[in-house]
């Protein structure tokens, strides 16, 4: 395939499968607490640094860490924003975040990094990159990750409108919850 039609494969595969994925869901929960730059920036960063591994170390970025280690991680990270998010309280509802937009940043970024180690679309840009050229591979499938991230982003922000702000908190707590336990339960899963 040409650079182009590289680009374009890789883009259109990886936003299909990313589209209402757990990434997706995390930028969307960030973007209703938080000011939607720094989730945005830190979704990019990370993306983007998950994909240089993904097109320059390929296959061997799933042996770097243990699948059951990396779960491990995702569950820890999930649970503690899933605590956090029940904190807020009637009177919350302006726009100043509880934490600052470097804090913001680096929580998206560690969030979605170790949650998307090893994910499908990692592993589908793996085997991109091993049949195509790496450039076109690796900003395709970072663009359709920023493109699902911003759709995100926008779509928590919309709903602050219409819920109240300590609701959809409530609301995004159970979820990082339901992802923690899931997550929790594929790590021990894989350590029996």
């Amino acid at each position: 395939m040409d650079p182009l039609g590289s680009l374009i494969g890789s883009f259109l595969l990886v936003f299909m499968a990313e589209f209402g994925d757990k990434s997706q869901l995390v930028c969307m929960t960030l973007a209703t607490r938080y000011r939607p730059l720094p989730v945005v920036l830190g979704a990019v960063v990370a993306f983007a640094s998950l994909n240089v591994l993904a097109v320059f170390v390929g296959s061997m970025a799933s042996a770097w860490l243990p699948r059951s280690v990396v779960l491990c991680l995702v569950a820890l990270l999930f649970l503690w924003f899933g605590l956090q998010s029940f904190k807020v309280e009637e009177g919350d509802e302006d726009d100043s975040p509880a934490m600052s937009g470097k804090s913001v940043f680096l929580s998206a970024l560690l969030m979605l990094f170790f949650a998307e180690l090893g994910d499908k679309t990692q592993l589908a840009v793996i085997g991109l990159a091993s049949t195509e050229p790496a450039v076109p591979v690796w900003l395709g499938a970072t663009l359709a990750l920023l493109a699902t991230s911003v759709i995100g982003v926008i779509a928590g922000r919309a709903l602050m409108r219409y819920i109240s702000v300590v609701w959809l908190h409530r609301a995004s707590g159970v979820l990082f919850i339901i992802f923690a336990l899931y997550a929790g339960s594929e790590a021990f899963v894989l350590l029996l």
